[in-house]
């Protein structure tokens, strides 16, 4: 277990490389973010050293979780927050507690409930407003594109572009296709592998995926027809996702702009409540 001065330095010596490469790509958007995260990280690490006051430490628990994840085969031993964290970023998409139980349980060992994940959310949020940037990533919900508030049941995590934690009015199709899209490419990938195959579990998510995707199921009546094929998946997904797509973006892009004026830093991440929205409504 590592000082919780040196998982913030290795957070921090992370941003830089990630700025460097933005500055590099010449993603302005994206390197504004990361200058923020960079901002807070450093901070914290500030607070760290200038203080004696142990509440501004991260807890036990929290520097266990600011550690860099452990082989698949040391899964079981992972904390909750870290199991969240495997399922996302397979999906890449905000997701509820129950698909990101889904995803954990076809694709990586341990235990994860989705009740743990509705106390995970709650404590995120205080372990932020309690030392900004301490921890490499932050569990939190996806964001109303109109209210720029918390979305119900959605988590996201906190390094992910604004776009992709804002859910618009097409966004729960557009984010079904594309988690249906990395399902069937994990898929895949184990079924490719010498060393792997996909889990009886997964083949099911990817079916459950895959019914309700037009002309994602073979039309064979082979015994096998009721197996989902993970290309003909990826192509049908893809070929709808290519209607969605652009006006998503779009309502998505719109929304992340006006988040990045309006919102805190902690508001970017966790939503504004109902009372700052109202005030908001009536400066406006």
């Amino acid at each position: 277990m590592s000082d919780p001065l040196d998982a913030l330095e290795e957070n921090i010596a992370t941003l830089r490389r990630a700025i460097r490469d933005a500055a590099a790509a010449g993603d302005s958007v994206r390197l504004g973010e990361l200058r923020a995260q960079l901002r807070r990280a450093e901070r914290a690490w500030s607070a760290l050293v200038d203080t004696d006051d142990a509440s501004v430490a991260p807890t036990t628990a929290e520097r266990m979780d600011a550690q860099p994840s452990a082989p698949v085969g040391r899964g079981a031993m992972l904390p909750a927050r870290e199991h969240a964290h495997r399922a996302l970023m397979l999906l890449r998409t905000p997701a509820a507690p129950k698909l990101i139980v889904s995803v954990h349980e076809a694709f990586f060992p341990g235990d994860l409930s989705a009740s743990k994940l509705s106390s995970l959310r709650r404590d995120e949020e205080r372990s932020f407003r309690a030392a900004p940037g301490s921890r490499p990533y932050y569990l939190c919900p996806a964001l109303t594109h109109d209210l720029l508030s918390p979305a119900r049941a959605l988590v996201t995590i906190s390094t992910w572009r604004l776009e992709q934690r804002i859910i618009g009015p097409l966004s729960p199709r557009a984010d079904f296709l594309t988690g249906a899209i990395r399902i069937a490419e994990a898929i895949r990938a184990s079924a490719d592998s010498p060393d792997t195959e996909p889990s009886p579990t997964a083949w099911r998510l990817l079916w459950r995926f895959a019914v309700n995707i037009p002309g994602a199921m073979s039309t064979k009546p082979a015994t096998d027809a009721g197996t989902p094929d993970p290309n003909q998946v990826i192509d049908a997904a893809r070929a709808e996702l290519d209607v969605h797509a652009d006006t998503d973006h779009a309502t998505r892009a719109e929304s992340a702009h006006r988040a990045r004026k309006q919102l805190s830093d902690a508001q970017q991440l966790f939503g504004a409540s109902l009372r700052d929205v109202g005030h908001r409504q009536a400066e406006a």
